[in-house]
C-alpha cells in the first residue's frame, strides 16, 4: 500500500509542528501501540504504526481545543498526500471535532491505543525508578480500575479496545509490552 508518507517524513513533520517533547513521545509511544495491535489484529503495521505517529500533529496548533484538533493536522496531511485511511482515522480519534461516531475497528484502536499511553506513563512515572521496565501489568490493570488515577486517560475511550476483539486486561499487556519496547525513545 502507498501511504503517502514514510515514518522519516513523519517524524520531520512532528519536529516541525511539536515543540514538547513530552508530546513527541507520547505520538512515539502511540505508534508502538499502534503497531502491536496491528500484529496482534493480523492488520498492516506500517499503516497503523504512522497513524499512531501522526495523530496529534496539531494539538500546539490547536491549543487542545478539542473542537479543533484533528483539523490541520488532516490539513497538513493531505497536502503531504497521506492515504485518506490514515486522514480518516486521525479524524475519528477525536470524535468531538467532527460529530462522527468510531465505527471502524482501526478507530477504535488508535482512540484506545493513544489514551492508554498516558494510563501507562503515568503508572510508571510512580515507580521509585520512573521506567518502563520495572512496570507489571497487573499495575496497569489496577490503575485502570482507579478512576481518580490519570484522570485524563478516559476509561471509556480505553474500553473501546473490547470493540477490537481484546478485553481490557489483554489490552492493557500488549500496549505496555509496545512501550517497553521503545522505553530508551521515551525516556521511561
Amino acid at each position: 500500500m502507498d501511504y503517502g508518507i514514510t515514518r522519516e517524513r513523519s517524524l520531520e513533520l512532528l519536529n516541525q509542528h511539536l515543540k514538547n517533547q513530552n508530546l513527541v513521545k507520547h505520538c512515539l509511544a502511540s505508534e508502538a501501540v499502534m503497531r502491536a495491535l496491528a500484529k496482534h489484529l493480523n492488520e498492516d503495521v506500517e499503516l497503523w504504526g504512522l497513524t499512531g505517529l501522526l495523530h496529534d500533529l496539531d494539538v500546539e496548533m490547536t491549543l487542545d481545543d478539542m473542537e479543533k484538533h484533528t483539523h490541520e493536522t488532516v490539513r497538513i496531511l493531505r497536502e503531504e498526500g497521506v492515504a485518506e485511511e490514515i486522514l480518516e482515522a486521525i479524524r475519528m480519534h477525536n470524535e468531538m471535532a467532527h460529530g462522527d461516531k468510531r465505527s471502524e475497528k482501526f478507530h477504535h484502536a488508535l482512540a484506545a491505543g493513544e489514551t492508554i499511553t498516558g494510563l501507562i506513563t503515568a503508572t510508571a512515572l510512580v515507580y521509585p525508578d520512573k521506567k518502563l521496565a520495572s512496570v507489571k501489568p497487573k499495575s496497569v490493570r489496577k490503575r485502570y480500575k482507579e478512576k481518580q488515577f490519570a484522570a485524563g486517560a478516559n476509561r471509556e475511550i480505553i474500553a473501546e479496545c473490547e470493540q477490537l476483539g481484546i478485553p481490557i486486561p489483554e489490552f492493557c499487556d500488549i500496549c505496555l509490552e509496545a512501550m517497553k519496547g521503545i522505553s530508551d525513545d521515551l525516556g521511561l
